[in-house]
């Protein structure tokens, strides 16, 4: 019996209905406000661009977040928002006018691809579209990195995260939040400890994350539930988001994951002094009685003009950043190694790791340091001022010019771009990244439970080697990490049956899951490794933070 005509119509009809209400755009209600957002895959939907935070213009600019109103009216939210104000990029390697051209050029590009306003605290929220407000599901909350200094949520898609975990059969939210960098998020001064407004990148993120408690429910996950994850600045703020308030989370999140990012040797506010001053000097505040209210008044462009002057990650002091969280006494009530010391840090438990290279992608800078005195005149002059002749001895020994002890690590004689490349590219990444992560987890040993990773894949890569951020291709564009991600996220435990077995770090037995290169991607190793260098660096930059 063949259909009739009218009937294989009325089917076709009916085909086109319910693929028209599956791609059709969802809708969500939060408080009296609908937000439209949009099908992000075949099993995913996406709500973008949601502002968090009251936007910080006008007599808002450096002030603490504030809360949004209860949402009203209809909102598209098909699309990220705007990156809050981002710093120059001054790459290092040309000079003079061919340096002027490409920094034109890469400034240009940089700011179409990720095009940035004042108004810019939005978060997004990537869900799987059989999720309810029933589903309760974990939540994975991404800080974006950048030194501080640059990027937006806009840079990544958590949608091949939801859908892998879709896939795991342990479906899980993924949310990203925009928050103030360079001189807009991170002004330090006396002036700024005295207003009570320092660290304003992190207490967006804050504000981000109480969001996150009031609304996650609506899309379907479970506030209870929230896993903190970034990479670079990102894991740094991860990191000191488990510091603040003395450790307190307020309910806020359950678990850290942390890629390229740990507590940083970094001192009190007024240490950032120079940079302040700099800026009021240059905005024309410098006879205001109130130098940081001027600055609220100052048009925007002469202030991105005024930050844009200062030195950014990739000028010559290169990690030694200009804008970067500080102790204000406030959301940070110490240093936050000291914090550590003193174990007000967030009792839950945490992955963290490194690139195995960290530091030679902020050492293309430098590459005119070509002798031992001029390495040790630039560690005196930008990192370590207040250190001795025998300290700098000691640190002469410890990270030598010899090729084979350079980063990248374990290449022989190769990437000796310079006689001292090598040897500043260890120091750098030692310094800011490796050593600060191993002080982080031996404290924390035994306290909560704990895992630690190593990448070292990309180490044929030419002059960098395993250099910062590779870290990235393994998590967002499918890899080992993304599992241990999405499992840690469910059960705060990385392990399941997807992955190689992954064991707990501790000081007896501080094990490194190893990403490698080539026909065995993961081993085991042990955080063993230059022990002498970065005990030296640890102490000497608790003494002397930057």
């Amino acid at each position: 019996m063949s259909l009739s005509k009218v009937g294989i119509f009325a089917l076709l009809l009916q085909a086109r209905a319910a693929m028209g209400a599956a791609l059709a755009a969802p809708t969500i209600t939060l408080d009296a406000g609908t937000f439209t957002g949009k099908v992000g895959s075949t099993n995913t939907q996406s709500f973008l661009g949601i502002p968090f935070a009251k936007p910080p213009v006008g007599d808002l600019r450096f002030r603490l977040p504030v809360t949004i109103p209860a949402y009203t009216g209809a909102h598209d939210a098909t699309a990220m928002g705007l990156s809050c104000p981002q710093q120059e990029i001054d790459l290092p390697i040309l000079t003079g006018l061919p340096a002027q051209v490409v920094d034109g050029l890469v400034n240009s590009i940089f700011g179409l691809v990720f095009p940035a306003a004042e108004d810019c605290l939005t978060i997004n929220v990537i869900r799987p579209k059989t999720a309810t407000a029933t589903s309760k599901l974990p939540v994975v909350a991404w800080i974006f990195g950048g030194g501080f200094e640059l990027g937006g949520t806009s840079m990544y898609d958590g949608t091949t995260i939801v859908e892998r975990s879709i896939a795991m059969g342990k479906p899980v939210i993924y949310v990203s939040m925009n928050y103030r960098v360079s001189a807009f998020g991170f002004l330090a001064s006396k002036e700024v400890r005295e207003a009570g407004v320092g660290n304003l990148g992190l207490q967006d993120q804050r504000e981000a994350l109480r969001w996150v408690q009031k609304y996650i429910p609506t899309f379907g996950g479970d506030p209870t539930k929230v896993t903190l994850w970034g990479e670079s600045a990102g894991a740094i703020s991860v990191s000191l988001q488990m510091l603040a308030n003395g450790g307190n989370t307020e309910g806020l999140f359950r678990a850290g994951f942390m890629q390229s990012g740990s507590p940083i040797p970094v001192g009190p506010i007024e240490n950032g002094q120079k940079y302040y001053d700099a800026i009021v000097a240059q905005t024309g505040c410098s006879g205001a009685a109130d130098t940081l209210a001027c600055l609220r008044t100052v048009p925007y462009a002469k202030l991105l003009a005024a930050q844009n002057a200062s030195p950014g990650i990739f000028s010559y002091q290169a990690l030694v950043l200009a804008w970067l969280p500080r102790a204000d006494g406030t959301f940070l009530s110490d240093n936050p190694q000291r914090l550590v010391q003193q174990g007000k840090v967030a009792n839950i438990p945490f992955i963290t790791g490194d690139c195995d290279d960290e530091g030679t992608l902020f050492s293309l800078s430098t590459l005119n340091i070509t002798t031992d005195d001029q390495f040790l005149h630039y560690i005196k002059t930008y990192w370590l001022p207040q250190t001795t002749t025998a300290q700098g001895a000691t640190l002469n020994s410890l990270y030598p010019s010899n090729l084979i002890s350079g980063s990248p690590f374990d290449t022989g004689l190769l990437n000796n771009i310079t006689p001292q490349f090598k040897r500043i590219a260890a120091f750098q990444g030692d310094g800011v990244f490796q050593a600060p992560r191993r002080f982080f987890q031996q404290s924390l040993s035994g306290k909560q439970n704990q895992w630690g990773f190593l990448s070292k894949r990309g180490k044929l890569i030419p002059i960098l080697g395993s250099f910062h951020a590779t870290d990235i291709l393994n998590i967002y564009f499918g890899g080992e990490m993304t599992d241990y991600l999405i499992n840690f996220a469910a059960t705060l435990n990385p392990n399941g049956n997807t992955v190689p077995n992954w064991p707990a770090y501790t000081t007896a037995n501080p094990n490194m899951m190893t990403f490698l290169d080539g026909l065995f991607p993961t081993t085991i190793t042990q955080d063993t490794y230059r022990a002498a260098g970065m005990k030296f660096l640890t102490d000497v930059t608790l003494q002397f933070p930057i």
